[in-house]
């Protein structure tokens, strides 16, 4: 006879991997947001991913850019949160910015998923290229926590001019690990986003940026997905940084010395 309490259990992991996409996207729908942000001066990006799924961006551009940047924000709200990193990215860094929401998160149609959300990713990097006039791999990917993983999956793949990562893990399950450590993520979750067996098969320059106070995705989990990468890389701590904390002027720096440092588009 099954004992109460492992019914139990059995019932609570049944729930959680049955309610797994909800535990993961915390998307906000359009009007939800700032959609008027002040000091940002944008046009309307809209494309289609390969499966037609309607998707949404915004594409601040500079005269002379520094470099062309395709941002992937994290797991809630949408882009129109974001109007304190593209301030850091346009207006003191100097950048031309492509930042979009994946399927299901602001003005985007659909319902979000793991081959969706990356799928997005492919869609708007081959908008900015087009727009930008500049091949897919002339371009700076850059990702914040769930992002992170996004933009990984593009440079492993198809290379990029640089990786910018921010707050970002190893995999999914392994933070799932981190949170419920009685709960067999790393065997059931259908939902991976598995950096740390990609980032070896990129070979360009990675700044990866986290803070050593972070409460949602552990520092040592961003230290094992360092440890696996390539070189030129570096990893910038931010010292008591949590996971949603304000990017600070250490942040600012370092990433302005990466983009000098960046080899001229050929």
């Amino acid at each position: 006879m099954v004992s109460i309490p492992i019914v139990i259990y059995l019932f609570i992991i049944g729930g959680m991997l049955a309610l797994e996409n909800s535990l993961i996207y915390f998307p906000s729908v359009y009007p939800s947001g700032s959609w008027t942000p002040k000091g940002l001066n944008f046009e309307d990006a809209w494309f289609e991913a390969l499966d037609g799924t309607k998707l949404h961006g915004w594409y601040l551009p500079q005269l002379q850019p520094r470099a062309v940047v395709l941002f992937a924000h994290g797991n809630a709200g949408n882009l129109s949160d974001r109007a304190d990193i593209l301030d850091v990215l346009v207006n003191q860094l100097k950048l031309s910015v492509l930042i979009f929401d994946y399927r299901g998160y602001g003005r985007s149609q659909g319902t979000p998923s793991e081959a969706g959300v990356l799928s997005d990713g492919r869609a708007a990097r081959q908008w900015l290229a087009e727009r930008a006039g500049i091949g897919e791999s002339e371009i700076v990917l850059m990702g914040e926590s769930l992002g992170g993983a996004v933009m990984v999956d593009l440079a492993a793949k198809d290379g990029a001019r640089a990786l910018i990562l921010e707050n970002t893990f190893s995999s999914l399950p392994e933070v799932a690990s981190f949170h419920y450590p009685w709960l067999p993520a790393k065997t059931l979750m259908r939902t991976r986003f598995n950096s740390l067996a990609k980032i070896g098969d990129f070979h360009g320059p990675l700044i990866q940026i986290h803070g050593d106070a972070d409460t949602i995705v552990p520092f040592q989990l961003a230290k094992r997905l360092f440890d696996a990468a390539n070189e030129p890389k570096q990893l910038v701590v931010i010292t008591g940084g949590d996971h949603n904390d304000p990017r600070t002027t250490a942040f600012v720096k370092a990433l302005d010395q990466f983009i000098a440092r960046l080899p001229s588009r050929e």
